[in-house]
């Protein structure tokens, strides 16, 4: 059996493992069609072991979806010329799916068959999926259903689960899931729903007696009151992530934790706070063994990521060039997978070198921010930043060339919504 060549090495090329390419073709079904997909790691395996020569369906839609390019481009046999457009026959589901979802999820609770613990590993299983498409496209409105709709099904099957473990383990993975619906919203910069999800979230993790959960939600709830201007509130909420037995036993969760109460101690103008916040975060983060198994949301947090969180507070207390020294830093380690994180990371990189007056540097910098999200909407969060930057620029410099080509090159990708 020959291996296929042509996609091990466009997967050696995005750096992408078995489970992250399933993961991937899992969130390009949910962009299709509003459901989760079941690509399994397995499924990949024969992919690329040369076992599979022609996927079919919608295996074969959402390896071009993540790829860009027939699958032929893949090693593939490309399907029958008489075969139907199965992108097509997908989207036409797309308006009944996610609502499909959620009421099939309670019918199939409402009887009274036994719910047990492959119902929780079957639902756990599909947070990777969301948190994949998160990471690649950013908060938006299908993903905020999705988890939503995840999220029911936990909860509808609690009901009849066959031991109190069972059903706090279902009730924390509706919590996760919530998060993940909240998290997409302050990313899509949908405030108020947030609001909501996050108190949902808090309540049904408090019922499954999941410190994780929690610390999840204090952590997006920290970022909420930041957003909403509320800084006094930020700073509460990181510290009652740093309060969870989670973040006590696990320095990675307590490193997350001091490093956004960092953040809200700039926000409020208190320097010596935010640096002494930074310290702890990077002595915990230095006790975090990177081997140990984590839970997929929290993929994202390691030494880039709290680079680019370096960056913010410094940038809040009026340091740009420690701020672009960091943003440099963050960007020479951050995953090529993390596509939202890197466009944010270069954007707040501009914007320190709009800071020192590197007027055309800094509008350069942008157009790579806009390359990395080619081909997708820019979350909210995104656009409110570019949106930050503009003003900046015309603060700055109002008559500069490179401020007016600026605008006239990027003003309609930047204010799309």
């Amino acid at each position: 059996m020959k291996k296929n060549a042509a996609l091990g090495g466009r997967m050696a090329e995005r750096g992408l493992t078995q489970d992250e390419l399933a993961a991937q073709m899992n969130a390009a079904l949910l962009e299709i069609t509003g459901r989760l997909g079941d690509v399994s790691a397995r499924t990949v395996r024969n992919l690329v072991s040369g076992a599979t020569k022609r996927p079919i369906g919608r295996t074969r839609v959402a390896l071009e979806r993540v790829f860009g390019c027939p699958i032929s481009d893949l090693g593939f046999v490309p399907p029958a010329a008489t075969a139907p457009p199965e992108e097509s026959v997908l989207r036409r589901s797309f308006c009944t799916a996610t609502t499909g979802v959620v009421i099939g999820a309670v019918s199939k609770a409402s009887g009274r068959r036994s719910v047990g613990t492959s119902d929780v590993i079957r639902l756990r299983d599909g947070m990777a999926t969301l948190t994949a498409l998160d990471q690649t496209r950013g908060g938006h409105a299908a993903l905020e259903r999705a988890a939503l709709a995840r999220a029911a099904e936990a909860v509808a099957l609690q009901r009849n689960a066959v031991s109190q473990t069972v059903r706090q383990r279902l009730l924390s993975v509706a919590a996760h899931y919530t998060a993940s619906a909240a998290w997409s919203c302050i990313d899509a910069r949908q405030l108020d729903r947030a609001r909501l999800h996050l108190s949902e979230a808090l309540r049904m993790a408090g019922m499954a007696q999941d410190s994780t959960a929690q610390l999840r939600v204090w952590n997006s709830t920290a970022m909420l009151a930041h957003q909403r201007l509320e800084y006094s509130e930020s700073v509460a909420a990181s510290q009652a992530a740093q309060a969870t037995t989670a973040a006590r036993r696990n320095p990675l969760f307590s490193s997350l934790a001091h490093a956004r109460t960092a953040i809200g101690h700039a926000s409020c103008g208190d320097r010596q706070a935010a640096l002494r916040s930074l310290g702890y975060a990077e002595a915990a983060l230095a006790r975090a063994d990177p081997a140990a198994p984590s839970p997929a949301w929290i993929s994202f947090y390691g030494p880039a990521e709290l680079a680019a969180l370096t960056a913010i507070v410094r940038e809040l207390l009026h340091e740009p060039a420690h701020a672009e020294a960091a943003s440099h830093q963050a960007l020479a380690s951050l995953s090529v997978r993390l596509r939202r994180n890197r466009s944010m990371t270069t954007v707040r990189l501009a914007a320190s070198q709009l800071h020192q007056g590197e007027v055309e540097q800094a509008c350069a910098t942008t157009g790579d921010a806009f390359a990395l999200m080619a081909g997708d909407p820019l979350p909210g969060r995104l656009r409110t930043m570019l949106g930050d930057f503009h003003r900046t620029l015309f603060t700055i410099a109002p008559s500069a060339q490179a401020a007016r080509e600026w605008a006239d090159h990027y003003r309609t990708q930047w204010s799309a919504s």
